[in-house]
């Protein structure tokens, strides 16, 4: 059971306050800097604080983007967060247009200051659109901690897992196969989010659509 959960080191956020959110979620969690210490993990999460075309150039300096991309198209369980989340998208137009990991499609777009506070910042609902492993025994609509500026937006509903309102309607938890994505901070988000950390060790190859 040692050493399976691998929280990618690219020097994007504070990490240790995931590796200590994983540990309480009976993960046994280790940070790896560079592919070669990551690829002998059963699963990846892929955490995030920052810009998104940082993150991208960041990622791609420590060899981190065809290993992710070959990792998710294995079909081997990654859960990105926060920034993680959105790098898993095509396009990020944080400072211009990035391109992404392009795991999922759609692109990750700003919240308008006209319309609100940017960034969003505290807690709100995440409603679950259907059955699916990371959200199992927490109810239809759940808290979580949230502190973000952009969002995703046009991807294919069947990658939607749940939603969030914040200006309008966003998707927060986002899937495809065992890629997974939360744009809120699991550990941040006390009881809930510790949850969804310990279903995330749940998902394997075999993880089906929510619908």
């Amino acid at each position: 059971m040692n050493r399976e959960t691998c929280v990618i080191d690219y020097g994007m956020g504070n990490l240790f306050s995931v590796v200590k959110a994983l540990e309480v979620a009976g993960h046994f969690p280790y940070l790896a800097s560079s592919p070669s210490e990551a690829f002998s993990a059963k699963r990846i999460v892929l955490p995030g604080v920052g810009a998104f075309g940082e993150g991208m150039r960041h990622l791609q300096e420590r060899g981190f983007v065809p290993f992710l991309r070959e990792w998710s198209e294995g079909g081997r369980p990654l859960l990105g967060i926060c920034l993680g989340l959105q790098l898993l998208f095509e396009i990020g137009e944080e400072f211009g247009p990035h391109e992404g990991l392009g795991l999922l499609s759609g692109r990750v777009v700003p919240f308008s200051p006209d319309l609100g506070k940017v960034p969003h910042v505290g807690w709100n609902q995440v409603r679950f659109l259907g059955h699916h492993p990371i959200r199992e025994n927490l109810p239809d609509t759940s808290e979580f901690y949230f502190v973000h500026s952009y969002h995703v937006w046009d991807t294919p509903k069947e990658n939607v897992i749940g939603t969030t309102d914040y200006q309008e309607t966003f998707p927060s938890v986002v899937g495809k196969g065992a890629t997974l994505g939360v744009q809120f901070h699991p550990e941040k988000s006390q009881d809930a989010g510790i949850l969804i950390l310990r279903n995330f060790g749940k998902v394997s190859h075999a993880t089906v659509s929510c619908h």
